[in-house]
């Protein structure tokens, strides 16, 4: 197997079919299918499976696909650092994060840093904290942007302390009305978000042995504050989530003070493309600006 039976493969799997993959290339179908074909005969085992809307991975591909992905990461890398010690300094990284951290930071994160590095390329995936520690694993991005609740293991650099707030319908009031207490929560119905991105939610509402009374299971914490509007329950969120938050709801901390340590998540530190360890540099820089702001 070759460094372009690899890239062949990556293609196929990010464009869902064959003949995509050969556009992208500027290869002959063909020549794709003869790679994918001779990488199976090599192995042993189907990589793909055919069907009528594209093509999916086998369990085998499944499998194998992590590695693949870290040797064209490799050699994407190798280039890279030859780049630059080229002094041509073109680059690209693959960023991922969650939604509330691209509601509040990326914008500003990307804008400052295509100014200061206009030579490399940014591409953002957005997903659940489930789906970021994926992409790091199986090389889809460089590094990723998430709570260390969910880091999973993967090497974990803190950025930021993220204030955990309730979100309320006008008609609730706390006891000491300025801040909400676990016992402001007993009883009360709330809107939960998926597991995979409300980690620190759910291990505040263990901690305090508050019972989840739910009718509505979101992903996106957009929804979730439209669903506190029409007073279908409370919403605990990331402060970071609530830079659009609406006038017509409720925003109070929490007492005990309650936060997600928000961080830099890769495959490893020593392993970093050269143009991904600027960007790593760019958001600590960003990330320490903003907790001074806070202070």
């Amino acid at each position: 197997m070759t460094l372009l039976s690899y890239e062949i493969f990556q293609t196929i799997l990010e464009q869902g079919s064959f003949a995509k993959a050969a556009q992208v290339l500027h290869l002959t179908p063909s020549a794709i299918s003869h790679s994918i074909s001779s990488m199976e005969e090599e192995i042993g085992f189907a990589l793909f499976i055919r069907g009528k809307n594209g093509v999916k991975l086998s369990s085998a591909g499944e499998e194998l696909n992590p590695y693949i992905q870290r040797i064209v990461a490799a050699e994407q890398n190798l280039k890279q650092a030859i780049s630059q010690m080229k002094g041509l300094g073109a680059g690209h990284v693959n960023l991922g994060t969650v939604n509330s951290v691209c509601l509040a930071w990326i914008p500003d994160i990307i804008s400052t840093f295509e100014k200061e590095h206009p030579q490399i390329s940014i591409e953002l995936y957005q997903g659940s904290y489930n789906d970021v520690v994926e992409w790091v694993r199986n090389g889809t991005i460089d590094i990723g942007i998430i709570s260390e609740s969910a880091s999973d293991g993967l090497p974990f650099i803190p950025l930021y302390e993220d204030d955990l707030m309730a979100v309320a319908p006008k008609n609730f009031l706390p006891a000491n009305t300025k801040s909400v207490k676990p016992a402001d929560l007993k009883d009360k119905s709330f809107v939960i978000q998926q597991d995979s991105c409300d980690i620190d939610i759910i291990k505040y509402l263990e901690e305090y042995n508050i019972e989840v009374r739910a009718n509505c299971h979101v992903l996106d914490d957009q929804s979730a504050i439209a669903l506190v509007q029409c007073r279908t329950g409370i919403l605990l969120e990331p402060k970071l989530g609530l830079i659009n938050a609406p006038d017509d709801v409720e925003v109070y901390p929490l007492y005990p003070r309650h936060y997600r340590t928000l961080g830099l998540v890769c495959l490893s530190k020593d392993f970093l493309s050269p143009s991904a360890r600027v960007m790593a540099e760019h958001i600590k820089d960003y990330a320490a600006g903003c907790a001074k702001e806070q202070e």
